[in-house]
């Protein structure tokens, strides 16, 4: 898991269609904090060193939540639209369901690979994650939380990351590579989430070949929503649809890295071109992995990674 290198610090921040420079609410230089959510009773929800913590934003205290039989998580950790519960990618590969509260958890995936959460359908009934294997070849899964039921999104061809839905359930938002001949150039892409999904198939098809179909005529394809010579990772809408917050990379990134000089960029949808607030900060991996919208749509939440 990561930790601070020495002389480096966790800057916890707070931007926003009226900030025209973010806030910094926390700093510490004793842990690596990444992938604030925000609760509905105003605390933000980070990982650090395989444990999840609650940072209160009235009184700036830190404190860990005490979950039980939890292995350590990484920064793909999610809000459940209930209030009351957090479902959190950990380190065994496998996606967990805990209480805010804490206390025991339970297991909402199995099988072999790697399981990256990003998002929950509105209505709280499935969860979207990215698949991976040991050759890091990845697609996006949606799996219903009652019946365990997997079907695969159809996102085209080349690498996906990062799929959430939008607030009113009829989009997957991601990072694709569907688009473009250049190796790790990731755009913000969407896909119809009512498109005809596939039960996944073993073994595992090589690098998407074999990937699920979709009805051009309908419009079910992934759809480029963003053009630049960045590369774009992980966009998030806010709560009520109006705003999307999301993370450029310079070009030639591949991947989303650690510590590299990024750009959190937020737009007005649906205008994804043209930036209402951009915030540079030294970052990337765990600044903005999952949605960190406060519930009313006014503020988002990330993190940098400075040097002293």
């Amino acid at each position: 898991m990561r930790t601070l290198r020495p002389g480096q610090r966790t800057t916890v921040l707070i931007g926003g269609p009226d900030a025209a420079e973010p806030t910094v609410v926390h700093e510490t230089d004793e842990i690596l904090l990444e992938a604030p959510n925000w609760t509905a009773d105003g605390r933000l929800l980070l990982n650090g060193e395989g444990r999840l913590f609650a940072l209160d934003l009235a009184t700036a205290d830190l404190a860990e939540i005490p979950f039980e039989g939890l292995p350590d998580i990484n920064n793909d950790h999610v809000l459940h639209p209930d209030g009351e519960h957090i479902l959190m990618s950990a380190q065994d590969g496998q996606i967990y369901r805990g209480a805010l509260t804490g206390g025991p958890v339970e297991a909402v995936t199995e099988g072999e690979g790697g399981h990256f959460l990003h998002g929950i359908s509105p209505d709280g009934r499935r969860i979207a994650y990215l698949d991976v294997d040991e050759r890091w070849i990845g697609r996006v899964i949606v799996q219903d939380l009652a019946t365990g039921a997997r079907t695969e999104v159809p996102t085209g061809h080349g690498h996906v990351d990062g799929p959430e839905w939008t607030p009113d359930g009829a989009w997957i938002l991601c990072s694709s590579e569907a688009f473009t001949s250049t190796p790790g150039h990731a755009q913000i892409t969407r896909v119809r989430a009512d498109a005809p999904h596939a039960a996944p198939e073993a073994p595992r098809p090589p690098v998407n070949a074999d990937a699920p179909t979709f009805d051009e005529a309908r419009g079910d394809g992934p759809q480029h929503l963003l053009t630049s010579g960045t590369v774009d990772w992980f966009p998030h809408p806010s709560p009520d649809g109006r705003w999307a917050s999301y993370l450029s990379y310079p070009a030639g990134t591949l991947g989303h890295p650690e510590d590299r000089p990024v750009v959190v960029k937020l737009v007005e949808l649906p205008d994804w071109s043209r930036p209402v607030r951009q915030y540079p900060v030294p970052g990337g991996q765990g600044t903005i992995n999952v949605n960190s919208w406060a519930p009313d749509s006014t503020r988002f939440a990330f993190v940098a990674y400075p040097f002293s």
